[in-house]
């Protein structure tokens, strides 16, 4: 029963941060090995689980929806699923490690664009005395390798989402967030479809659904509140949960 409440609060925490921040996975991940599952059965159970928190998310802020450099919502979402699918496919055949030492450098210099890409986006324009900007084929490009990553392994990729638009499109963080969210429910559920039928996710049920719901339960309370919240709380709190989240990938080793 202890292992079962470990992974309903994992999941109710990752739901929550997914919604607010970015960086459920490295909750709900290990939560899954503790309780049990082998590494690579692990990470196919979180996306799997982490689905319908996403979606309730991206549900709760569809009317919030802002055009990222001029590509449709539907359009960036398509690219999200098709790399998404890419990645999975690249789990099952390749070892889920191989990203792993790669992270933390990879989160490390998102969360400085997080914080820092607008003001880094706005020098560069002054610079070149002409505004900088991403062409929608560059962010349909960038946004299929990073679904490619979010289905392969997907920790933090919602926090490198921001970071490239904040870099590239000059997006403030707070108000692209529900696009975030909904790509992120874009990545896991392509991924999922493939990972339901060739993973051995569905072996260990009833650890899988506990997380589901506590994942679900979080999305929604995690995405009310961040509607609620101004625009600077929310944009502290994303920065704060990127450098959190770095921080944690880095001491993990």
């Amino acid at each position: 029963m202890s292992e079962i409440l470990l992974v309903l609060l994992a999941g109710a925490g990752a739901g929550v941060l997914n919604a607010i921040g970015g960086g459920g996975k490295f909750v709900a991940l290990p939560a899954l090995v503790a309780a049990g599952l082998p590494p690579v059965t692990a990470n196919a159970s979180a996306t799997i689980a982490l689905v319908p928190g996403a979606v309730v998310s991206a549900s709760v802020c569809r009317r919030e929806l802002a055009p990222v450099g001029g590509v449709s919502t539907k359009a960036l979402t398509l690219i999200s699923m098709a790399g998404s699918g890419v990645g999975a496919g690249l789990m099952l055949a390749l070892p889920a490690a191989s990203f792993e030492t790669a992270v933390p450098w990879l989160l490390a210099f998102a969360t400085l664009l997080v914080a820092f890409g607008r003001h880094l986006s706005r020098a560069l324009s002054n610079a070149l005395d002409r505004p900088v900007g991403m062409s929608a084929r560059a962010v349909l490009i960038g946004q299929f390798v990073l679904a490619v990553y979010g289905g392969y392994f997907g920790g933090a990729v919602g926090i490198m989402m921001l970071a490239v638009w904040s870099v590239g499109l000059g997006l403030d963080a707070a108000v692209s967030n529900p696009m975030r969210v909904t790509q992120l429910a874009a990545i896991y559920v392509s991924a999922t479809v493939l990972l339901l039928v060739t993973s051995d996710a569905l072996g260990s049920p009833l650890i899988l659904v506990t997380m589901l719901v506590g994942a679900a339960v979080g999305g929604f309370g995690g995405a009310h509140l961040a509607r609620r919240l101004p625009a600077w709380v929310l944009r502290w709190l994303l920065v704060t949960s990127a450098g959190t989240t770095t921080v944690l990938y880095f001491l993990r080793g």
